[in-house]
């Protein structure tokens, strides 16, 4: 993962504009407050999960690193999945990818 979408997901957590965990991401999602779906390549589980209902809402998804690295770019424990609540995080993150 690109250091500079860990540093922009931290930033975002520090925020409070992130969403991580099963529970806080379906409650999100289904109330349809998200604005980019961070999905880590080694969960496949959730990848089958999330890509369907994120499809469904026109969700962008964004595959990258290890749920290692994803928590660690929150200070968490390893997360598969970070959801961003925030428009301009989302860009800024979505920018950073190429």
């Amino acid at each position: 993962m690109n250091i500079r979408i860990q540093s922009l997901i931290g930033i975002a957590r520090r925020a409070g504009k992130i969403a991580s965990g099963d529970a806080q991401i379906e409650a999100m999602v289904k109330k349809r407050k998200g604005f980019l779906l961070i999905i880590a390549e080694d969960a496949h589980g959730a990848q089958k999960k999330y890509t369907k209902w994120a499809n469904d809402l026109k969700l962008p998804v964004f595959v990258t690193g290890t749920k290692l690295e994803l928590g660690h770019s929150i200070g968490l424990s390893p997360r598969s999945a970070v959801l961003i609540l925030d428009q301009g995080f989302a860009k800024a993150i979505l920018l950073a990818r190429s």
